[in-house]
């Protein structure tokens, strides 16, 4: 028996990374996956987004584990794309029950002051509007269906404590904890926990390219992973310099799942200390 046999869940950004992460784990213990993503990248970016293949090969590890899954290209800009991909999954299973909302970018690393107006739309319209729009398509089905459920959504530590030149990512980062905590409060009378995960680093392609690593490694030309290697452990009170997707899905699943079932309104760090880090 799964702790999550039975359930269906659909998680955003899915194609890869963190969003890979979860859609195995939560197979691996039962759960159904509607898996969604862009599949394209988004202008401005310093690093590539997630392809066709990427999105193939997420189904694939899926299958892998004997469950099924729907994947969907949808942009979470688009409330018609999110509602499209809601319906194929009740099409294919019937229910939805969980929620990962993963799908989210960082930006460019400026003074507040010298951030421009776009930077910002971008990713308030990524990071909180698209998470509101996820909602917004699924949550209705879920109360509808009457059965409870769980929502998870994917933060930072960035949600809970600031960094200089990061404003406009720490900002959509707080406003998910706002988001989270006040739906915490609409869904409780539908048995529908919310909460969320708050990592530090975590090893994917967030942080694994070059802009990230010149940031460790001011003056060196051409810096690799292993040069600013030091710089990401500094971070972390545990003598990591990041944690693993596996970690942040590991949480995802004590939160979705039962062994949780009387945990919401939570933001829970997954973070080697950083947030104790003096």
């Amino acid at each position: 028996m799964g702790q999550m046999d039975g359930r269906v869940t659909l998680i955003t950004g899915a194609a890869r990374g963190q969003g890979r992460a979860h859609a195995v784990r939560l197979a691996e213990e039962g759960s159904d996956i509607v898996a969604l993503d862009i599949l394209a990248d988004v202008d401005a970016l310093t690093y590539r987004l997630a392809t066709q293949a990427d999105m193939d090969e997420t189904g694939r590890l899926v299958r892998a584990t004997g469950r099924e899954i729907v994947t969907c290209r949808a942009d979470v800009r688009s409330q018609a794309d999110l509602d499209a991909a809601v319906v194929a999954g009740l099409d294919a299973f019937g229910h939805i029950d969980t929620v990962v909302i993963n799908a989210g970018i960082s930006g460019k690393k400026a003074p507040t002051w010298e951030l421009d107006t776009e930077t910002f739309e971008r990713l308030l319209d990524i990071n909180v509007l698209g998470a509101q729009r996820t909602i917004k398509a699924v949550v209705p089905t879920m109360i509808e269906t009457g059965k409870g459920g769980a929502i998870v959504f994917i933060n930072s530590n960035l949600g809970i404590k600031a960094r200089p030149n990061l404003a406009a990512y720490s900002a959509s980062k707080h406003a998910l904890i706002g988001l989270m905590q006040s739906l915490a409060i609409e869904l409780a009378p539908h048995s529908i926990r919310v909460n969320s995960v708050n990592p530090s680093g975590v090893g994917t392609e967030l942080i694994f390219n070059e802009a990230t690593y010149r940031e460790f490694c001011p003056g060196v030309e051409n810096p690799t992973l292993e040069d600013a290697i030091e710089g990401f452990k500094k971070l972390n009170l545990l003598p990591v310099p990041w944690v693993e997707p596996v970690d942040v899905a590991n949480a995802v699943l004590f939160l979705a799942s039962v062994q949780a079932r009387y945990v919401t309104g939570v933001a829970l760090p997954v973070d080697a200390g950083n947030l104790t880090r003096v």
